[in-house]
């Protein structure tokens, strides 16, 4: 395992700052920073100038408070005809202002990269432990093929964005049963691990996430059954295994650090290893997990 590259600690802040302009919002004789746009794309937001305020040092949404949320849906409608914004989830995620997070306005799940706006994550790893207690298997989930982000590619067992108005914990636990057909009974035992910090930059503009990281026991001769077509797969690995899978970069960037997260914390890695993971992971790491609904 020491050979292995766990090339997702890189690539979890792998990101060319000069490539973007900050994304302003004019919030009361105040301008928020609220995320960065791609140098590439600037020209297509000229088409906005009533709202869209764009030179060369900056992009700024101008607009009344209570005008910046339809503004944007309509401007992202636009971008994503013109195939700027990638894939529509019909999902509605907070634009927040990156020194507090206050919510700023609410925007479309699939334009949050585009803006690099600051967005939450939420995975939890399914495992079974032995006699001792000890994780010994890990469920591990494939990506259908038709996902707009990382299709095909392993997963943790439930992860998925949380949407504005939900806290990561409610999150992880509806999807618990989205993804992988488990009761709220089921997931009582949900326990929190960190919280992670991706800034990387991906084809869809920039992930700029917070990333909370869960862990759930689960009963021998459970079968997770996948609820609403977006896993192909849900298979049981020997931890081995599982952590092969994530230091060689068969699972998606969010899963691999989840899984290292686990693994890191469970004491699942030679030492030698993990103090040397630990310190390669240690600038991503925000703090803890929180279980509040």
């Amino acid at each position: 395992m020491t050979a292995r590259a766990w090339s997702a600690l890189e690539a979890a802040h792998r990101h060319d700052a000069s490539a973007r302009l900050p994304l302003l919002v004019a919030d009361g004789g105040l301008l928020r920073h609220a995320g960065s746009v791609a140098r590439a794309h600037v020209a297509a937001l000229r088409r906005w100038p009533g709202v869209l305020q764009v030179d060369d040092q900056a992009v700024t949404l101008r607009c009344s408070a209570d005008m910046r949320s339809r503004q944007l849906a309509a401007i992202n409608t636009q971008l994503h005809a013109d195939g700027l914004v990638r894939g529509w989830r019909s999902e509605t995620y907070a634009l927040p202002a990156l020194d507090d997070g206050r919510p700023l306005a609410a925007i479309e799940r699939a334009a949050a990269r585009f803006w690099g706006s600051l967005t939450f994550g939420a995975h939890c790893n399914g495992y079974v432990a032995g006699a001792d207690g000890r994780p010994m298997q890990l469920w591990i989930a494939r990506r259908s093929d038709t996902k707009p982000t990382d299709p095909g590619q392993l997963d943790n067992l439930i992860g998925g964005g949380v949407p504005l108005g939900q806290s990561p914990a409610a999150c992880v636990r509806r999807e618990g049963w989205e993804e992988a057909g488990l009761t709220p009974a089921q997931m009582a035992g949900l326990r929190p691990g960190r919280r992670i910090a991706l800034l990387r930059d991906v084809a869809e503009g920039l992930q700029r996430e917070q990333l909370s990281v869960y862990d759930l026991a689960l009963p021998a001769g459970l079968q997770p059954r996948n609820q609403d077509g977006e896993v192909q797969a849900i298979t049981l690995m020997p931890v081995d295994r599982a952590l092969a899978c994530a230091a060689d970069g068969a699972m998606t960037v969010d899963a691999t650090l989840a899984t290292l997260d686990f693994a890191l914390r469970h004491g699942l890695l030679p030492a030698a290893e993990a103090e040397l993971l630990a310190a390669r992971a240690a600038p991503l790491w925000l703090g803890r997990a929180s279980l509040d609904p």
